[in-house]
C-alpha cells in the first residue's frame, strides 16, 4: 500500500502562485539576502511559467518609481516576453548610469525595427564613454556604424612574439 507523501516542493510553488509579481519584487529589495534571492527566484520562475504573459505588469515594474534592482530585473524579463511595447521602458532607462548597460542590452535584444530605431537615437544622444557599447550593439545589429572605434579590435597588450612560418620580406 503506497503511502501518501506531502510534497514541499508543490505547496511552495503552490504559495508562491498567489504572491503577484509586486509581491516579489518587494520581496527583491529586501536586506535580508536570502529574501531577496527567493524573491528573485519566484519572481523569474513566475515570468518564465505563468500561463498569461505579464508584460503590463512588467512595464509597470519597470518604471521609474521603483528600485534598481527591480527595474533591472522586469527589463530583462521584458527582453524575454515583450516586443515593440517594451521599448520606450528601455529607452527610459539609457539616461540612468546604473541602468543604462541593461537597457541598451534589452534593446539589441528585442526584435523589430523600433527597438533598432531606439539604438540609433540613443547613439546621438549618448555620453562619449557610452558611445562604443550602443555602437556595438548596433554592429551586432548589422549596422555600420562609422566613426565610433570597435572595442574588441584594439590591442589589449603588446606582444614580443615573432610570426612562426612566415618568410620574411626579401631584402632587396
Amino acid at each position: 500500500m503506497a503511502e501518501k507523501k506531502d510534497n514541499k516542493d508543490s505547496k511552495d510553488s503552490k504559495d508562491s502562485m498567489e504572491l503577484t509579481l509586486a509581491d516579489l519584487a518587494k520581496a527583491m529589495t529586501n536586506p535580508d539576502a536570502e529574501t531577496a534571492r527567493t524573491g528573485k527566484r519566484l519572481f523569474w520562475q513566475r515570468v518564465r511559467h505563468e500561463n498569461e504573459a505579464p508584460v503590463i505588469d512588467l512595464l509597470k515594474l519597470a518604471s521609474h518609481s521603483e528600485p534598481p534592482v527591480v527595474r533591472r530585473e522586469a527589463i530583462w524579463a521584458l527582453s524575454e516576453l515583450g516586443g515593440d511595447e517594451s521599448v520606450d521602458a528601455a529607452v527610459a532607462m539609457l539616461p540612468n548610469a546604473e541602468l543604462r548597460e541593461d537597457a541598451r542590452m534589452v534593446l539589441q535584444r528585442l526584435p523589430g525595427e523600433k527597438s533598432l530605431d531606439a539604438l540609433k537615437a540613443a547613439l546621438k544622444k549618448a555620453p562619449d564613454d557610452f558611445k562604443p557599447n550602443i555602437a556595438a550593439s548596433l554592429r551586432a545589429r548589422g549596422v555600420e556604424v562609422p566613426g565610433i572605434p570597435d572595442d574588441k579590435l584594439k590591442p589589449c597588450r603588446q606582444t614580443k612574439v615573432e610570426p612562426v612560418g612566415r618568410n620574411p620580406a626579401p631584402v632587396q
